[in-house]
Order: structure tokens, then sequence, then C-alpha cells
């Protein structure tokens, strides 16, 4: 599947912002199953612009540099992805839970996907005695891998109401968990604390999922905007498989990758400073359409 992705972040700032510096992690990565095929930046009013490492989680990171007096800044990313990606199958030889704990602790990889990293607790996702107890029963250690990532993604779906009025940007895992209610992040975060706890590498994903369902199919939740789901590592021969527990469902070919790290916070699409004394409202639009062949 192609697909264009139109994202569009605004800023509107209550007095004049002198000076803005930003780090735009907004061009999706390479990873399997998906392909950059080109990928435009623009900024209005226009700032410098230049290619930064990525100082944590794999990202394709641009600062951005705004020293002109703004009083609204407009950032918009176009990308097209290439998605040929299958839905996993649990099959009876795949790792259990304890075989792929087991290796992951004992992986020696030291390059940015390496599992080891994803293992512990990070700034934004804090072990939590009631999060462990409630995903414990869908992680016995003897479980096939993927089995028990889809059950507890399709539990939390089940069990917890999407209400984008109910948390914030920086709400912790266990104030959303005991709210039973949230957005995609605070779904994504809750699942990974749980698979953390039970010794299970679990890493952050931020993307998208494509805007308008194929005929027939219901529209998933998070269109519109960019989305968080989890990525689980489940041996060296399967590797990172996604799981999306917002809409109980598998990464698969509706889902493209922009970047993955350990938390949100490692790989916000847009963060930095800037220079001003008034308040600022962000809007973000995001539109993933697939491209007609």
């Amino acid at each position: 599947m192609l697909y264009d992705i139109h994202h569009t972040t605004t800023f509107d700032y209550g007095a004049q912002v002198k000076f803005a510096r930003c780090n735009l992690r907004l061009e999706p990565i390479d990873w399997p199953g998906q392909r950059l095929e080109s990928y435009m930046l623009r900024v209005s009013p226009a700032g410098r612009t230049a290619p930064a490492r990525a100082e944590a989680g794999l990202a394709n990171v641009t600062r951005l540099t705004v020293d002109e007096p703004v009083r609204r800044l407009v950032i918009e990313s176009i990308a097209r992805v290439t998605v040929d990606r299958l839905v996993p199958v649990p099959e009876a030889g795949d790792p259990t839970l304890g075989e792929v704990a087991a290796l992951a602790r004992a992986s020696r990889d030291l390059s940015p996907r390496c599992p080891a990293s994803y293992l512990f607790p990070s700034p934004l996702i804090a072990l939590d005695r009631a999060i462990d107890a409630y995903c414990a029963p869908d992680l016995d250690p003897a479980r096939n891998a993927l089995e028990a990532g889809i059950a507890l993604a399709r539990r939390i779906q089940h069990d917890f109401e999407f209400d984008p009025a109910a948390t914030l940007v920086d709400t912790p895992p266990h104030e959303a968990f005991a709210k039973r209610r949230g957005v995609c992040q605070d779904f994504a975060q809750i699942m990974i604390a749980g698979l953390r706890a039970a010794g299970l590498p679990a890493a952050y994903a931020s993307g998208y999922i494509r805007t308008l369902p194929p005929p027939g199919q219901e529209r998933l939740v998070g269109a519109d905007a960019t989305h968080a789901w989890v990525l689980l590592w489940c041996g060296p021969a399967k590797g990172w498989v996604g799981l999306d527990p917002t809409n109980g469902i598998w990464m698969a070919s509706d889902h493209i990758v922009m970047a993955v790290g350990r938390d949100y916070a490692e790989i916000a699409p847009v963060d930095g400073v800037v220079l001003g004394s008034g308040a600022q409202q962000m809007d973000v639009s995001v539109d993933v359409a697939p491209v007609e062949e």
C-alpha cells in the first residue's frame, strides 16, 4: 500500500515570539514492512533547518531555528510511504514470554533497536503495582509471546474508554489507568508498563494510521492525529511486533511508523524552546490517504 501523509502543526502565540528552536521528528523512519519514498518539510514563516542526531530512540530529527519575530508558526510535513506488512499470526514454534525475556537479557546488541534498551522503566513510564497486577493474567511466562501480546492489547481496548478530555500529554500511566480512560498515548504507555514489569522488552511507537478505512470496514480510532502503539520484541526470528491497544489490533498495513523510543518524551513529533511572554496554542491535523495506483 502506498500512502500520502500530510501532517500540519500550527502554533499561535499570545505575544510575539522573538526566537524558537525546535526538534522535529516528523520524517517517518525506514522500518521493517515500510519504506519512505519521498519527504518534504515546509515552514512558514521560513526558518533555518538542518539535520540533527537523534539523542534517544529511533527517529529522523530536523533542527528548526526561527530567529525572526513571529505570532504564528506553521510546520507542514509531507511524506509518501510504501507499507507492505502482513498481520502477524501466532505459531506453534514462536518463543514463549519467558524465552523472550531471557533472550532480551542475554542480548549483546548495542544498536538503537537493542531489546535490552526497552526492558526498564523510562522517565514517563514508571512501573506500577496496579498496572502490573492488571496485565499479569495475560503474561504467563509459558505462553506464546505473540498470542499473549494481542490478548493484552485487546483486553485494554475492551476495558478502557477513548476520551480525549480525560488526560493531558503529561498524564502519567497510573492516572490514566485509574480512570480507565484516555487516548492512544495512555493506552500504549499502560501496556508498556505491564510488559516491562513482566521483564519483557516493550517500545513506544509514534506514527499514523490511515484516515479512511477500506470499504465496509470501521474507521480506526486515532486517525486525523498522530497515533501511538506498542512494539513487543518477540525474539531474533520474529523481531519487533506491533500491537495497537487503542484499537485491539496488530500493527499491519494501516500503520506507519514515524519514530520508536522508550516513551513519548524521547520521540515527540515536535519539542523545543521559544523566547516569548505569551501563551501558545497548538493545533495538529493529519491526513493519511492511500494513493490510487
